[in-house]
Protein backbone atom coordinates (compact mmCIF):
# COMPACT_ATOMS: atom_id res chain seq x y z
CA UNK A 1 0.00 0.00 0.00
CA UNK A 2 2.47 2.31 0.91
CA UNK A 3 4.38 2.05 -2.47
CA UNK A 4 0.81 2.32 -4.41
CA UNK A 5 0.64 5.77 -2.53
CA UNK A 6 4.36 6.57 -3.47
CA UNK A 7 3.62 5.79 -6.68
CA UNK A 8 0.09 8.16 -7.11
CA UNK A 9 2.45 10.85 -5.89
CA UNK A 10 4.86 10.55 -8.72
CA UNK A 11 2.02 10.29 -10.95
CA UNK A 12 0.49 13.62 -9.47
CA UNK A 13 3.54 15.87 -8.45
CA UNK A 14 2.58 18.73 -6.01
CA UNK A 15 2.37 21.87 -8.17
CA UNK A 16 5.57 24.05 -7.82
CA UNK A 17 5.86 27.87 -6.76
CA UNK A 18 7.24 27.90 -10.26
CA UNK A 19 3.83 26.91 -11.61
CA UNK A 20 1.64 28.77 -9.50
CA UNK A 21 3.67 32.07 -10.35
CA UNK A 22 2.74 31.48 -13.93
CA UNK A 23 -0.98 30.87 -13.38
CA UNK A 24 -1.17 33.73 -11.52
CA UNK A 25 0.85 35.71 -14.55
CA UNK A 26 -1.69 34.03 -16.49
CA UNK A 27 -4.53 35.26 -14.56
CA UNK A 28 -3.07 38.71 -14.15
CA UNK A 29 -2.78 39.11 -17.94
CA UNK A 30 -5.83 38.28 -18.72
CA UNK A 31 -7.88 40.11 -16.65
CA UNK A 32 -5.42 43.19 -17.63
CA UNK A 33 -6.37 42.64 -21.47
CA UNK A 34 -10.08 42.06 -20.62
CA UNK A 35 -9.70 45.78 -19.14
CA UNK A 36 -7.72 46.95 -22.02
CA UNK A 37 -10.88 45.80 -24.66
CA UNK A 38 -13.09 47.95 -22.21
CA UNK A 39 -10.29 50.95 -22.28
CA UNK A 40 -10.91 50.34 -26.43
CA UNK A 41 -13.89 50.25 -26.51
CA UNK A 42 -14.24 53.73 -24.24
CA UNK A 43 -11.65 55.38 -26.55
CA UNK A 44 -14.17 54.94 -29.80
CA UNK A 45 -17.05 56.19 -27.71
CA UNK A 46 -14.85 59.45 -27.09
CA UNK A 47 -15.72 58.55 -23.43
CA UNK A 48 -12.41 60.53 -21.75
CA UNK A 49 -13.65 60.03 -18.36
CA UNK A 50 -14.44 56.35 -18.39
CA UNK A 51 -11.18 55.73 -20.52
CA UNK A 52 -8.97 57.94 -18.32
CA UNK A 53 -10.15 55.86 -15.07
CA UNK A 54 -10.02 52.25 -16.76
CA UNK A 55 -6.59 53.26 -18.46
CA UNK A 56 -5.41 54.40 -14.83
CA UNK A 57 -6.51 51.70 -13.07
CA UNK A 58 -4.33 49.47 -15.75
CA UNK A 59 -1.69 51.21 -15.15
CA UNK A 60 -1.76 51.02 -11.93
CA UNK A 61 -2.66 46.84 -11.39
CA UNK A 62 -0.82 45.54 -14.14
CA UNK A 63 2.62 48.21 -14.52
CA UNK A 64 4.51 44.99 -16.53
CA UNK A 65 1.62 43.97 -18.92
CA UNK A 66 1.42 44.66 -22.51
CA UNK A 67 -1.93 46.20 -21.84
CA UNK A 68 -0.62 49.19 -19.59
CA UNK A 69 2.43 49.96 -22.08
CA UNK A 70 -0.72 50.29 -25.16
CA UNK A 71 -2.26 52.23 -22.51
CA UNK A 72 0.55 54.45 -21.48
CA UNK A 73 0.69 55.29 -24.94
CA UNK A 74 -2.42 57.30 -25.17
CA UNK A 75 -3.46 57.47 -21.53
CA UNK A 76 -1.69 61.46 -20.78
CA UNK A 77 -3.69 62.73 -23.81
CA UNK A 78 -7.26 61.07 -22.38
CA UNK A 79 -6.48 62.32 -18.94
CA UNK A 80 -5.82 65.62 -19.83
CA UNK A 81 -8.38 66.24 -22.07
CA UNK A 82 -10.78 65.01 -18.91
CA UNK A 83 -9.16 67.34 -17.28
CA UNK A 84 -10.16 70.37 -18.95
CA UNK A 85 -13.64 68.96 -20.07
CA UNK A 86 -14.41 68.51 -16.22
CA UNK A 87 -12.87 72.02 -15.80
CA UNK A 88 -15.32 73.45 -18.15
CA UNK A 89 -18.36 71.67 -17.12
CA UNK A 90 -17.24 73.34 -13.12
CA UNK A 91 -17.18 76.88 -14.30
CA UNK A 92 -20.27 76.43 -16.46
CA UNK A 93 -21.81 75.14 -13.72
CA UNK A 94 -21.17 78.20 -11.33
CA UNK A 95 -23.59 80.57 -13.86
CA UNK A 96 -26.94 81.00 -13.60
CA UNK A 97 -29.26 81.65 -16.25
CA UNK A 98 -33.12 83.36 -15.64
CA UNK A 99 -35.92 85.18 -17.24
CA UNK A 100 -38.51 86.83 -14.58
CA UNK A 101 -41.15 89.45 -14.05
CA UNK A 102 -39.88 92.52 -12.42
CA UNK A 103 -41.10 95.98 -11.54
CA UNK A 104 -43.41 96.11 -14.44
CA UNK A 105 -41.54 94.26 -17.11
CA UNK A 106 -39.59 91.38 -17.85
CA UNK A 107 -35.69 90.55 -16.44
CA UNK A 108 -33.18 88.30 -18.15
CA UNK A 109 -29.66 87.82 -16.23
CA UNK A 110 -27.00 85.87 -15.63
CA UNK A 111 -25.11 85.68 -12.62
CA UNK A 112 -22.48 83.81 -10.31
CA UNK A 113 -21.39 84.22 -6.89
CA UNK A 114 -17.83 85.11 -5.87
CA UNK A 115 -15.65 82.31 -5.30
CA UNK A 116 -13.87 84.32 -2.37
CA UNK A 117 -15.44 85.21 -0.41
CA UNK A 118 -17.82 82.21 -0.20
CA UNK A 119 -21.09 81.20 1.86
CA UNK A 120 -22.87 83.37 3.67
CA UNK A 121 -20.42 85.97 2.41
CA UNK A 122 -20.28 85.54 -1.10
CA UNK A 123 -21.08 88.77 -3.47
CA UNK A 124 -23.24 87.93 -7.01
CA UNK A 125 -21.72 89.18 -10.00
CA UNK A 126 -24.93 90.23 -12.09
CA UNK A 127 -25.36 90.84 -15.71
CA UNK A 128 -28.72 91.96 -16.51
CA UNK A 129 -31.55 93.16 -19.13
CA UNK A 130 -34.92 94.80 -18.60
CA UNK A 131 -37.25 95.50 -20.98
CA UNK A 132 -37.77 98.88 -19.31
CA UNK A 133 -34.24 99.91 -17.77
CA UNK A 134 -32.57 97.97 -20.63
CA UNK A 135 -28.88 96.67 -19.62
CA UNK A 136 -26.97 96.99 -16.64
CA UNK A 137 -24.26 95.12 -14.49
CA UNK A 138 -24.02 95.57 -10.82
CA UNK A 139 -21.85 93.15 -7.81
CA UNK A 140 -24.38 92.49 -5.08
CA UNK A 141 -23.85 91.88 -2.00
CA UNK A 142 -24.69 91.79 1.33
CA UNK A 143 -25.50 93.89 4.93
CA UNK A 144 -25.25 97.64 4.18
CA UNK A 145 -23.33 97.46 1.03
CA UNK A 146 -20.19 99.17 -0.71
CA UNK A 147 -18.77 102.72 -0.26
CA UNK A 148 -18.38 104.75 -3.57
CA UNK A 149 -18.81 108.75 -3.95
CA UNK A 150 -20.34 109.50 -6.98
CA UNK A 151 -18.49 108.03 -9.49
CA UNK A 152 -15.90 106.43 -8.76
CA UNK A 153 -12.98 103.61 -9.69
CA UNK A 154 -12.74 99.95 -8.92
CA UNK A 155 -9.47 98.05 -8.65
CA UNK A 156 -9.79 95.14 -10.58
CA UNK A 157 -7.93 92.54 -12.66
CA UNK A 158 -8.67 90.54 -15.46
CA UNK A 159 -6.89 87.36 -15.43
CA UNK A 160 -4.36 88.72 -13.15
CA UNK A 161 -4.08 91.85 -15.61
CA UNK A 162 -5.17 95.56 -14.42
CA UNK A 163 -8.75 96.85 -15.66
CA UNK A 164 -9.79 99.62 -13.57
CA UNK A 165 -13.68 99.92 -14.06
CA UNK A 166 -15.63 102.86 -13.29
CA UNK A 167 -18.76 102.16 -10.50
CA UNK A 168 -21.52 103.98 -8.99
CA UNK A 169 -23.76 103.06 -6.16
CA UNK A 170 -27.81 103.03 -6.97
CA UNK A 171 -29.83 105.59 -5.53
CA UNK A 172 -32.78 103.11 -4.31
CA UNK A 173 -30.00 101.73 -1.22
CA UNK A 174 -29.72 98.48 -2.21
CA UNK A 175 -26.43 96.58 -1.30
CA UNK A 176 -25.50 97.05 -4.77
CA UNK A 177 -23.00 99.07 -7.13
CA UNK A 178 -23.15 99.49 -10.64
CA UNK A 179 -20.00 99.06 -13.23
CA UNK A 180 -20.48 101.63 -15.84
CA UNK A 181 -19.48 100.85 -19.55
CA UNK A 182 -20.99 97.51 -19.14
CA UNK A 183 -20.87 96.64 -23.10
CA UNK A 184 -16.67 96.81 -23.11
CA UNK A 185 -16.84 95.01 -19.63
CA UNK A 186 -18.72 92.36 -20.85
CA UNK A 187 -16.59 91.62 -23.92
CA UNK A 188 -13.72 91.85 -21.73
CA UNK A 189 -15.16 89.12 -19.57
CA UNK A 190 -15.45 86.58 -22.50
CA UNK A 191 -12.04 86.39 -22.97
CA UNK A 192 -11.30 86.48 -19.31
CA UNK A 193 -11.23 83.15 -16.93
CA UNK A 194 -10.92 84.93 -13.36
CA UNK A 195 -11.82 88.52 -12.19
CA UNK A 196 -10.50 90.07 -8.71
CA UNK A 197 -12.28 93.29 -7.78
CA UNK A 198 -10.85 95.35 -4.17
CA UNK A 199 -13.57 97.22 -2.86
CA UNK A 200 -14.13 98.96 0.25
CA UNK A 201 -17.99 97.96 2.20
CA UNK A 202 -19.91 99.61 4.67
CA UNK A 203 -19.38 96.58 7.15
CA UNK A 204 -16.18 94.90 6.42
CA UNK A 205 -13.78 97.50 5.11
CA UNK A 206 -11.73 96.48 1.99
CA UNK A 207 -12.05 93.24 0.65
CA UNK A 208 -11.24 91.52 -2.25
CA UNK A 209 -13.89 89.89 -4.51
CA UNK A 210 -12.55 86.83 -6.86
CA UNK A 211 -14.99 85.43 -10.04
CA UNK A 212 -14.21 82.15 -11.76
CA UNK A 213 -16.07 83.60 -14.93
CA UNK A 214 -14.58 81.41 -17.37
CA UNK A 215 -17.81 79.33 -17.67
CA UNK A 216 -20.07 82.26 -18.88
CA UNK A 217 -22.16 81.69 -21.64
CA UNK A 218 -23.19 84.73 -23.76
CA UNK A 219 -26.16 82.76 -25.76
CA UNK A 220 -28.04 81.63 -22.58
CA UNK A 221 -28.48 85.14 -21.14
CA UNK A 222 -31.58 85.17 -23.43
CA UNK A 223 -31.80 89.02 -24.84
CA UNK A 224 -35.07 91.06 -24.29
CA UNK A 225 -36.72 93.20 -26.66
CA UNK A 226 -37.67 96.71 -25.48
CA UNK A 227 -41.39 97.21 -23.78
Amino acid sequence: MALAACSQQDQNPAPSQADAAKVQAQVEADEANRQLQNYRQMLQMKNDEMAALLGQDIVQHFPNSDAAKEVQQTLPEVAQRWRETSEKRRLAALWTYQVAPMEGGTQSTASLFSTRPSGDRAVRLVLRRHTQWGQSLFLFGTGHGFVCKGNCMLQAQFDGKPHPVRAFLPTTGEPAIFIRDDKPFIEAMEKTKRIVFHVETRDGGKQELVFDTGGYDPSKWTALGKK
